[in-house]
């Protein structure tokens, strides 16, 4: 009986995952869709603790300390949660897909000295659980300090080489340890595995630049995905292996589409090769004009505009200026402006960052344009103001072969009949290059917080 309610539990588990999954399609039902993803955790964690038994019919024992480490786990996760800023979300989101390949990595491990299974399909089941969970494991601690600024980029061919090398090693020690599980004294494999895991995991995550982290963010959460899909498999535990797949092929899927924004490979991602170095090249002219706009000419411009784009950015995010924003958008639009916001897939520091940025501040969804719709919109657009964006809406990409980020595709907010660029300062974007859209003869400069010359904005529609 207990096994039979163990897996229907498992099984309506499964099927809330993928409701769940399915209202996260839409920002207006993501967070009922979270919930009930949620709860078929919850569903599947209960049932695990009171209806599991073992071979000999034994159930699970030590329950006070595993609903201590529940209630502690879910007590730091909360305030992470609460207390984490939108700006903080990507570095949250990396060491939360961590502390999940650690988990794999682990259950790996401890499945290798306590199962004593030496079939072909479970060891390799069991090895690859091990080095994925590993490798998203270091590279997501990596991507954090990368995010936080913590850690620098380092790249060079030396590093490019050694990558292929340590893949290559690992690939060959797994057949080796699935067919020979007792060479190096049996537990050595193991170890060296989870070494060599470890150190790629790291060193494939360095070269990286920061321009591309929503890429590698997304495949270390489908790594992540996999692993407790293979976790899911060595415990016979089908509601980990249906969230594992989920996990894994969504965010495969997402990759790919991200890989597609940036016009990178998913190759020279696995290796650990692209974005390193884009710090020179492209966009360097010598002198060029910039002009700046003042905050009551860039009312006026806008508030008798018939359609205005809002291109958001990380600035926007690192200003908490979302809230501010909205106001602004409601403003024009009671003065009988069209307002839409053109969103890059890779804008932010995690891909669909700024669509939860604009969600936070209630910005209603159909405001929030696909990058391709939107640039078919701007050539008719009367004012396109850039809020803390720079590298996907750089023109470089369409027309200097020599800068790092040529051929990525981005927001054409040059088409547009006017350009309002609001930043701190002149400096360079994530990629490490200048951006010529600040010398475009229709772009103006409105230099400095974005909250705050949004709501200088907002102050002087209000009195026009």
């Amino acid at each position: 009986m207990s096994n039979f309610i163990l897996e229907i539990s498992y099984l309506i588990g499964a099927i809330l995952f993928i409701v769940g999954l399915k209202k996260l399609s839409h920002p207006d039902s993501a967070r009922q869709g979270n919930s009930i993803a949620a709860a078929g955790m919850i569903l599947a964690i209960i049932a695990t603790i009171f209806f599991h038994k073992d071979a000999s019919g034994h159930g699970i024992g030590n329950l006070i300390w595993i609903f201590a480490a529940l209630a502690v786990g879910t007590g730091i996760g909360y305030l992470m949660a609460k207390r984490v800023q939108m700006t903080a979300m990507p570095e949250l989101v990396s060491v939360f897909n961590g502390l999940g390949g650690a988990s794999a990595m682990t259950i790996a491990s401890v499945e290798y000295f306590t199962n004593g299974s030496t079939a072909y399909g479970f060891l390799s089941v069991l090895f690859l659980s091990l080095v994925i969970g590993a490798i998203s494991f270091t590279g997501s601690i990596v991507a954090y300090g990368k995010l936080a600024g913590k850690v620098k980029d380092i790249s060079s061919n030396a590093l490019t080489i050694l990558n292929w090398i340590l893949l290559a090693a690992i690939i060959i020690l797994i057949i080796v340890a699935v067919f020979n599980p007792t060479i190096l004294g049996g537990s050595g494999i193991l170890w060296l595995l989870l070494l060599l895991s470890l150190v790629y995991g790291v060193l494939f995550v360095f070269p990286i630049g920061g321009a591309d982290m929503p890429v590698v963010i997304s495949l270390l959460n489908s790594l992540t995905g996999v692993a407790a899909a293979f976790a899911g498999f060595l415990y016979h535990n089908q509601v980990m292996m249906v969230g594992g797949v989920f996990v894994g092929s969504a965010g495969l899927i997402l990759t790919i589409l991200m890989c597609k924004a940036m016009n990178r490979s998913l190759l020279n991602v696995i290796i650990g090769s692209f974005g390193g170095g884009a710090v020179a090249g492209g966009g360097e002219k010598g002198e060029q004009v910039v002009k700046e706009i003042g905050i009551t000419d860039a009312a006026i411009l806008c508030g008798y505009a018939s359609q205005v784009c809002i291109v958001p950015g990380y600035g926007l995010a690192v200003a908490q200026a979302q809230h501010i924003c909205n106001d602004f958008e409601k403003q024009l639009e009671s003065r009988g402006v069209e307002v839409f916001y053109a969103i890059h897939p890779v804008a932010g520091r995690m891909p669909g960052h700024m669509n939860v940025l604009l969600a936070e501040a209630d910005v209603p969804y159909p405001k929030l344009v696909e990058m391709d719709d939107a640039n078919d919109k701007l050539p008719n657009t009367d004012v396109v103001i850039v809020v803390g964006a720079n590298d996907v809406v750089n023109p470089a990409a369409e027309d200097e072969p020599s800068s790092p980020i040529y051929g990525m595709p981005i927001i054409q907010a040059h088409n547009a009949k006017n350009i309002i660029v609001m930043k701190r300062s002149m400096s360079k974007g994530y990629a490490g290059i200048q951006n010529q859209l600040f010398f475009d003869p229709k772009t103006r400069m409105l230099f400095g917080d974005a909250k705050d010359s949004l709501g200088k904005l907002v102050s002087e529609l209000k009195s026009m």
